[in-house]
């Protein structure tokens, strides 16, 4: 062998060591220290706390690790530096509780952590790993394959949410379904097939409801304000009537445009004592109950769609969302209702069922008050929910109107867990801020669950009428407020 070709394999020999010995240390630095979980959607759940299934998902190592103990965040600047931390690193968060110490101390090793960050006390913990401070951590590299899609729910623990954050992209969402806000919907919609898109916790639902969801988030428009879900991710505020009838409520006192400005005005004014966003509305009397019997002795007049939908368009393209009015007389709800699905097949309109207008066969109006049997609220919820699903919608509001105990006789029959509707039971009475108030706490008595609450003020019949301020001082503070 001549010299040269010894003095190539010696060459080779010494680079094939550095490249060995380079991928040892990359390893020990981390290189490697995300798993790959599969593509698609699912749910990350178990007996082991949250922080602990997001690391075991999407970390396969990790020389560095940060705990805490019980309380450690609770200083505003401490848990923005573990924040910034665990986001520009890399590591994983875990709290040590003594619940949890068991569960810890697997995960630890499992990671082979040489190195933790301890914040606050921390009791009960092997002591064997070496201890730094935030800043001396190395941390390890972003994942080489596409990021992840962590969706947490409120209350979701926070060294679950930091773990999260420190693996991909983080999503909060008011409740925990990816249809509910417009962030989560963007990050499903903008996803490619092989991202992993993980939900933190049951109320997720199983692996099947949630990859439903998701599907349904990447399909269905959104409604004003953003998100499929109606609350609580927004209230709403109404002006109440109908097209160029001024008796009839605020809406009609002015045109369409006029109108839209007014409503935004009134949605600003409660947005300043609102934590949600404060989404603007209309609530338009599609058809009214009249004094004359009328055709076939129906005592309603039904307005023609043709002249809603210049209404309920402009409101769409404003951002304001629409709920329609029945006041059916001697029909049925469900019948008026078929009236105007073109428009309830907008993903901005939902429907609204006022009872003290629905009349039995030998009553009027105006001799005493109206009401309707579960039976009829049920089938028009069940066939409104039938058009969101087959028209691909988001979900919508069912409102229904009461003040007295009669209308809705049979409220607790009512289904109220139509996962395409959401109920919201209105409340009409008027008068002093005692009498509403006392209306209101009547109406609150054995409200069926899933209900969601509104409330109407008055400009002429309350004295006064409530301010923002004080409508939002109700308790429980209503989601939709209308002004007639």
């Amino acid at each position: 062998m001549t010299i040269r070709m010894i003095g190539a394999s010696i060459v080779c020999v010494m680079v094939g060591l550095f490249i060995s010995a380079s991928a040892g240390q990359a390893d020990t630095d981390g290189v490697v220290a995300f798993a790959e979980p599969r593509p698609g959607a699912a749910v990350l759940t178990g007996a082991e706390p949250d922080s602990i299934l997001i690391s075991r998902e999407f970390y396969s190592r990790s020389d560095e690790a940060i705990l805490l103990g019980a309380g450690a965040l609770g200083d505003p600047g401490t848990r923005k530096r573990v924040a910034a931390a665990a986001g520009e690193k890399h590591v994983p968060v875990l709290t040590v509780r003594p619940e949890t110490v068991h569960s810890v101390d697997e995960e630890l090793r499992r990671l082979g952590v040489q190195r933790v960050v301890r914040v606050g006390e921390i009791d009960g913990l092997d002591d064997r790993r070496s201890m730094i401070s935030l800043e001396g951590l190395r941390g390890n590299p972003r994942p080489r394959t596409g990021e992840p899609i962590v969706m947490v729910a409120r209350g979701t623990p926070m060294d679950a949410t930091l773990t999260a954050r420190s693996a991909g992209r983080v999503v909060e969402v008011p409740v925990p379904d990816p249809r509910a806000g417009t962030d989560a919907v963007a990050a499903v919609s903008g996803a490619s097939p092989t991202t992993a898109i993980r939900a933190v916790g049951p109320a997720f639902g199983d692996d099947k409801v949630f990859a439903a969801r998701v599907d349904q988030a990447r399909r269905t428009p959104e409604l004003p304000g953003g998100g499929q879900i109606v609350f609580p991710g927004r209230r709403m505020v109404a002006l109440y009537g109908s097209s160029d009838a001024p008796a009839l409520g605020p809406l009609g006192r002015q045109g369409i445009e006029a109108s839209i400005d007014r409503v935004r005005r009134l949605a600003a004014d409660y947005q300043r004592v609102s934590a949600e966003p404060v989404i603007p509305a209309f609530e338009i009397i599609a058809t009214v109950a009249s004094s004359e019997p009328g055709e076939g002795a129906r005592y309603t007049n039904m307005l023609d769609p043709a002249v809603l939908r210049p209404w309920v368009e402009a409101a769409g393209r404003a951002g304001v969302y629409v709920t329609l009015d029945l006041q059916p007389g001697r029909m049925d709800f469900l019948e008026q209702a078929r009236r105007y699905a073109d428009l309830l097949a907008l993903p901005h309109v939902g429907l609204a069922l006022d009872p003290e207008w629905r009349l039995k066969p030998d009553q009027v109006h105006l001799t005493q008050i109206g009401s309707v049997e579960a039976d009829e609220v049920n089938r028009t919820s069940e066939w409104l929910a039938g058009l969101v699903r087959d028209r691909g919608l988001p979900q919508k509001l069912f409102v229904l109107h009461q003040f007295d105990a009669g209308m809705l006789a049979q409220r607790k029959n009512i289904i109220t867990d139509r996962p395409e509707l959401q109920v919201v039971l209105h409340a009409d009475g008027h008068g002093t801020p005692p009498v509403k108030m006392e209306t209101w706490r009547r109406l609150l008595d054995d409200l069926p669950a899933g209900v969601w609450m509104g409330w109407k003020n008055f400009y002429t019949e309350d004295k006064p009428t409530f301010s923002p301020a004080t409508t939002m001082a109700v308790a429980p503070t209503p989601w939709f407020v209308s002004y007639q």
